[in-house]
């Protein structure tokens, strides 16, 4: 008759298990603050870069039509002609952008046209959808860099 060895059988202990679970809990929560940090940044960057693309549509906008949109003809004058205020003399078949994106917090950008810092302002109000803020709520502005 075989004995068997308690020794000699392979596996893990309940204790094992459970500092290797706290260990990966751990090292999930210190993960988890850097890649929420860097997601804030990302939707920062984002929009940057949609204010960018404006400003460049805007541009042949009023290279093609003399002046930039109005603010009640809002970024809407880049995708379809405007059917409000100073009509466009030669509006571009197409449009200058396919649609007019919304901001990386789901709201729509702010477009004033003469604007308060240059011939026009885009502004997005951040997570808050509020004007002014700091951290995520700060807003994003087409006059100013806001590299931090």
């Amino acid at each position: 008759m075989r004995l068997k060895n308690r020794n000699s059988e392979k596996g893990f202990s309940l204790i094992e298990v459970m500092v290797v679970i706290v260990i990966l809990g751990i090292l999930a929560s210190i993960v988890g603050v850097k890649v929420i940090g860097h997601i804030e940044d990302s939707k920062r960057v984002k929009a940057r870069t949609q204010i960018a693309t404006f400003k460049t549509a805007l541009d042949l906008y009023r290279l093609d039509n003399g002046s930039y949109p109005t603010t009640d003809q809002r970024l809407d004058a880049l995708v379809s002609p405007p059917t409000v205020g100073k009509l466009p003399r030669k509006w571009r078949e197409g449009g200058y952008m396919p649609k007019i994106p919304k901001d990386p917090w789901g709201n729509e950008y702010v477009y004033l046209s003469p604007g308060d810092n240059g011939e026009f302002d885009i502004i997005s109000y951040g997570d808050d959808n509020e004007p002014g803020g700091e951290g995520k709520d700060k807003d994003v502005n087409s006059w100013e860099d806001d590299q931090e």
